[in-house]
């Protein structure tokens, strides 16, 4: 059986971390979202159909032709003109049942096989506000009776997660679907005529089901993996006058200086530098060159490859883009003094991100002049540089 996964967006909701690179090489615990995925249908299927569009060279460069055994091949999706769009893409590169699956989010391995065991289906979980989401009433005989996009009334908790199992038959579904008010073709108004014209079906959720809308999902689904599937592996050189408690992992050519104090879970990738006199705190992913000097401390953040932290600096529920310099004393606020949830400039509106607390989301290449401050929340663009002692109360963008 094959899988096709979109990865064909452009993803604004998450910039600036998405304008360099496509979301699906966003690292979650020093490993690409798609890496998760591909990883998590491993035994359920044995060929992946990767929709690309956006950044699609990045991607390709990343993964090749196969990824641990598994067969990767590739479509391009030329016009982001929805879901449905992007499945029907891959029409000629499938003959058999096979799952279709958002790109962007993170699922349990035994969520798909349970899926790929269904006719046709989708993949849903039961949800305390089924308004923000796809809904489904279900009969019953367990059949799907209809899907609704973010209801007003609440008739089921049954929501839409971006997983299903088709088979050929969907292609002439599709090719008869009118676009949506939006102008796309949506892979929901295909399951509803599938629902309408024979036995079309659910199955809920085992395991956990990570969305990667927001850049601060990133850390929810960091924290996830950091404590439900990391394990210890001390590979790097740690000095004796060092101190790693917890599930810690510290990849190849990376040295722990003396003075550094690291309480897992916590995963520092490959030829890093950290300390001295430091301290790391759990659920940090530190990638692979980083540099974290001297008084730094990093808590519940996501460092990618080649940051360098110089010493003093506090980095706190943050997200840190590829190659970002933070000069002496940064510090990324990380808590509002009324204790109400931080909220984030997003495609031009205020979000509430549901979290009390978020640090700053830094894009690739960002640099730091020494003391800058920063607010919760706040947006740096990439190659935004700031001077010696700014205090950075609105997104900077370029």
């Amino acid at each position: 059986m094959k899988a096709v996964i979109m990865v064909a967006g452009k993803s604004t909701r998450t910039y600036p971390l998405t304008l360099t690179k496509p979301k699906p090489l966003l690292p979650v615990m020093n490993k690409p979202i798609l890496a998760h995925q591909l990883d998590a249908l491993k035994g359920t299927v044995d060929a992946a159909v990767l929709v690309v569009g956006y950044r699609q060279e990045m991607i390709r460069e990343a993964f090749g032709d196969s990824y641990n055994g598994m067969a990767l091949e590739y479509v391009e999706q030329r016009e982001q003109l929805g879901t449905g769009h992007a499945v029907l893409q891959c029409a000629e590169r499938l003959d058999e049942p096979f799952l279709a699956m958002n790109g962007d989010d993170l699922y349990a391995a035994e969520d798909f096989a349970a899926v790929a065991a269904a006719e046709q289906a989708a993949l849903v979980m039961s949800v305390p506000d089924p308004r923000l989401y796809g809904v489904y009433e279900v009969g019953s005989d367990g059949r799907v009776v209809r899907i609704v996009e973010k209801p007003t009334d609440v008739f089921s908790n049954l929501a839409n997660i971006g997983v299903y199992k088709f088979t050929p038959a969907v292609f002439d579904v599709l090719r008869r679907t009118e676009p949506s008010e939006r102008g796309e073709i949506e892979i929901t108004s295909a399951v509803q005529t599938l629902a309408d014209e024979g036995d079309f079906r659910v199955v809920e959720t085992q395991g956990y089901w990570l969305p990667i809308g927001y850049p601060w999902h990133l850390l929810t689904a960091n924290a996830h993996f950091l404590n439900e599937r990391h394990e210890p592996i001390v590979e790097g050189e740690v000095s004796p006058a060092s101190h790693l408690s917890g599930a810690v992992s510290v990849g190849r050519g990376t040295v722990i200086r003396p003075g550094a104090v690291i309480e897992g879970p916590v995963c520092i990738g490959e030829d890093c530098t950290i300390g001295p006199n430091c301290f790391i705190r759990g659920n940090t992913s530190i990638g692979n060159g980083c540099r974290i000097g001297q008084g730094v401390e990093v808590k519940a953040s996501i460092l990618m490859e080649d940051v360098h932290a110089a010493h003093l600096t506090y980095i706190g529920d943050s997200v840190v883009g590829t190659g970002t310099n933070l000069g002496c004393g940064t510090v990324m606020a990380n808590f509002r003094h009324d204790g109400a949830n931080q909220r984030s400039m997003v495609n031009g509106q205020p979000i509430d991100t549901g979290r009390r607390k978020l640090g700053a989301i830094l894009g690739d290449d960002v640099h730091t002049g020494i003391n800058t401050s920063i607010y919760p929340g706040r947006k740096l663009w990439p190659g935004v540089c700031t001077r010696p002692g700014d205090i950075v109360s609105e997104d900077l963008c370029n």
